[in-house]
This record gives structure tokens, sequence and C-alpha cells, in this order.
């Protein structure tokens, strides 16, 4: 059975700090629970999914709320990939199955 493991991509609108208006920024959540601003990736939603395909992400899908006001998350684009295989932690002992150990 696939095991996978999930990402979210959010897009906000934000009040501009050093002037007036609003900008665009992109947040990315990652699957082991930490938030990276990558707005500085790309300007746009596909420029940051393309990245992200291109890393083995796939879209699952797309929410929206445009009627917010202030800071506001615009998109948010929810994101999938076969998680990797666990790596198998090593036996303690250097003993192998079915091996024996006998003292000296």
């Amino acid at each position: 059975m696939a095991k996978w493991e999930y990402a979210l991509l959010v897009r906000r609108r934000m009040a501009r700090v050093d002037a007036a208006g609003w900008e665009v920024t992109f947040h990315w959540y990652g699957p082991d629970g930490s938030m990276l601003d990558v707005t500085p990736f790309g300007e746009t939603a596909l420029a940051h999914l393309n990245r992200a395909g291109g890393q083995g992400w796939e879209l699952v899908s797309v929410s929206e709320n445009p009627s917010l006001e202030g800071t506001s998350e615009l998109h948010r684009y929810h994101l999938k990939r076969t998680a990797p295989a666990p790596t198998p932690r090593p036996r303690l002992g250097g003993a192998s199955r079915g091996g024996r150990r006998t003292r000296e």
C-alpha cells in the first residue's frame, strides 16, 4: 500500500509594510510541520506549483476565500507525494539473524 505525505502552499494578501496597498506572499507548510516563506522563489502560484511538481508533489485540491479583509488566505493549494521508504535502523550488537552469540 502506498503511503503519502502532504504539504500546503498558501497564497496570502497582506498589507504592505513599506507602502500603501497590498502584497501577495506564499508560504509552504511541509510534511514535517515546518513553515517557510517561499515568496522569493516566484511571483505567481504557477511558479510555486511548478517548482513543487519538480520535487515530486502532486496538486490534490485548491480552496479559495476571496472575501476576507486585511491579512487573508486567498488560496490554499493542497499537495501530496509518495512518502519516502523508512530507512532501516541498524541492528545493535552486530549479530546476524539466526546467529548465536557466545561469550569468550
